[in-house]
């Protein structure tokens, strides 16, 4: 959570509202939770890793996640994959 504080807090206004907004939130719905040390969800996690070009890390965020097995799984290992692509050739 420190390391999104900190992120957070590095940004112009500007930026601050930029990111949120990408990332679907609000800033002081970040800086509440953060500071409750309240979980995010696993999406929100990837949002606010994308966004900040990953100065902040899902694994901060929510460390009880198993982030390193999703992050090997590569994209056609997943089995919404197989049932897309399934779906594909009919």
């Amino acid at each position: 959570m420190d390391k999104l504080l900190k992120y957070l807090n590095s940004l112009s206004k500007e930026g601050r509202a930029a990111y949120v907004e990408a990332c679907g939130t609000s800033e002081g719905y970040l800086r509440k939770a953060a500071s409750r040390h309240q979980s995010f969800r696993a999406e929100l996690c990837i949002l606010l890793e994308r966004e900040s070009g990953g100065a902040v890390r899902c694994e901060d965020l929510l460390p009880d996640a198993d982030w390193a097995y999703i992050r090997s799984q590569s994209p056609a290992a997943s089995p919404g994959a197989a049932v897309s692509s399934a779906a594909s050739r009919s």
